[in-house]
């Protein structure tokens, strides 16, 4: 009862000397917040005081125990920490192919447009090959003649009359043409152009009326079936990123996220930003991913196995810069007091972090209600 008496002496003449001093307010707007801010220094100095005489209070007179904190605790154990980094990027479809004739002359028609989706197969141009169509007809007139010369040869030299080099001429004759037919006729069944692949129209590089040249291109499709996410990752990542490493990919538009392996890794470094390509191929079958949409790759940049990892927001920081957590000082003990223990920290991600020094597994920390704890505090759980 003495201790108390003391303690309530002090704290009244603390608060007299508190009264005797004259408040005078400042009326500019800085010296009232230096006012008010030279107040709340004095009131964090007074809790310090009374928080000082509380614990001397404790220590001189063993029946006046304070009373026990509520606190959560849990226990510390080994984990596996992973830090992910997320890069953005586009999905790309870099399978651009032209569809072209293999004869060249006038466009009729073309029977698609750019944006288009069209199929392997399909139908895209007709070639005007009036000129190959006249061909035709000469060589079959041409041909019914020969093939009479050739016939009257023929019986003639079976009957042992007429020349051998005549029967042989008309025959030579005959045949020739038979063949400048199938290959004329070979050249008209290439008046249609189908497309080589499916996908979009990405261009059309020539117009209907337009003449094209054998081989000449009529039409770009890009493949959309076959697409891929790029990223461009820092040149830092060489050492962590491998080609068939399993990646995280998110498409915001679409509200998906899936697991992709890396298939290519760029061969070179980019001088103007340091970075290399990352690409990630999909399957498009169903046609979801377009060209340039929003991609992001989860790349894991760092892991420790058997660390001990607590949340960041247990870490707490003296004006010095130490960092420390508490613990409970001797779980064997009947009442549980708290510990100040100094922590170095390590890597951190997703509001965890790794404590290299200061905690050992199976030791108790305490998880809520640490910020209102002071060394050697009793609590209860």
């Amino acid at each position: 009862m003495k201790l108390y008496s003391i303690l309530i002496i002090c704290l009244l003449f603390v608060a007299c000397q508190q009264k005797e001093k004259e408040d005078i307010i400042p009326t500019d707007l800085a010296g009232k917040k230096e006012y008010l801010r030279q107040k709340q220094d004095e009131l964090k100095s007074l809790e310090k005081e009374i928080k000082a005489l509380e614990e001397e209070v404790i220590e001189l007179d063993p029946n006046a125990k304070k009373k026990a904190t509520l606190v959560t605790i849990d226990t510390i154990q080994l984990s596996n920490f992973e830090r992910y980094t997320t890069l953005q990027g586009n999905i790309i479809s870099d399978d651009l192919i032209n569809a072209s004739s293999s004869i060249g002359g006038r466009l009729l028609d073309i029977y698609v447009r750019e944006g288009q989706p069209i199929r392997k197969g399909q139908l895209i141009a007709k070639v005007d090959l009036e000129a190959v169509e006249k061909q035709i007809g000469e060589i079959e007139t041409s041909l019914e003649l020969a093939k009479t010369v050739y016939e009257r040869q023929k019986r003639l030299w079976d009957q042992d009359i007429g020349s051998e080099i005549q029967y042989l001429q008309a025959k030579n004759n005959k045949e020739r043409l038979e063949k400048s037919l199938e290959s004329i006729q070979l050249q008209l069944s290439k008046q249609n152009v189908y497309s080589p692949a499916s996908g979009v129209v990405e261009r059309e590089v020539r117009q209907a009326g337009e003449m094209t040249s054998a081989g000449g291109p009529i039409l770009q499709i890009l493949n959309t079936y076959k697409v891929k996410v790029v990223v461009d990752a820092p040149e830092s990542f060489l050492g962590v990123v491998k080609r068939g490493q399993y990646v995280g990919i998110s498409v915001p538009a679409l509200e998906k996220e899936f697991k992709g392996k890396i298939t290519q890794l760029g061969r070179m470094i980019d001088p103007a930003n340091r970075t290399f390509k990352v690409e990630v191929a999909l399957n498009n079958s169903k046609g979801e991913f377009k060209p340039n949409l929003l991609a992001e790759m989860l790349i894991k940049e760092f892991e420790q196995t058997d660390a001990v990892v607590i949340p960041l927001d247990l870490i707490q920081r003296e004006v010095s810069g130490d960092e420390y957590v508490y613990v409970v000082a001797d779980p064997g003990a009947e009442e549980w007091v708290t510990k100040k223990v100094y922590v170095q920290t390590g890597e951190s991600y997703d509001n965890n972090i790794v404590v290299e020094e200061g905690l050992q597994p199976n030791d108790l920390i305490v998880v809520k209600g640490a910020r209102q704890l002071l060394n050697n505090e009793l609590i209860t759980i």
